[in-house]
């Protein structure tokens, strides 16, 4: 696991509202897999400050073949990686 020390701004592509590309850290992410809706429950802020927060789970994969496991959510400012996962 690599999880995030802080909560990196990353670029999503959706279709039908769901996750189907991203840009992050320089580089283009495929998603690879079926997406995962996240609730409330799997931030580790208060109820009082996620009011609103919803993220996806899913596994993106690169031009070079590397897949890792983004936690992303949608901020006031756009979409975010939580955490990365080997």
């Amino acid at each position: 696991m690599r999880p995030a020390t802080d909560h990196f701004p990353t670029t999503l592509w959706m279709v039908d509202d769901i996750p189907s590309r991203m840009v992050f850290a320089g580089r283009r992410w495929r998603v690879s897999d079926t997406p995962t809706r996240l609730r409330h429950s799997i931030w580790t802020a208060s109820p009082e400050q996620n009011h609103g927060l919803y993220g996806w789970r899913f596994q993106g994969t690169d031009d070079d073949g590397l897949s890792l496991v983004f936690d992303v959510f949608k901020g006031e400012d756009g979409w975010h990686v939580h955490r990365s996962y080997d």
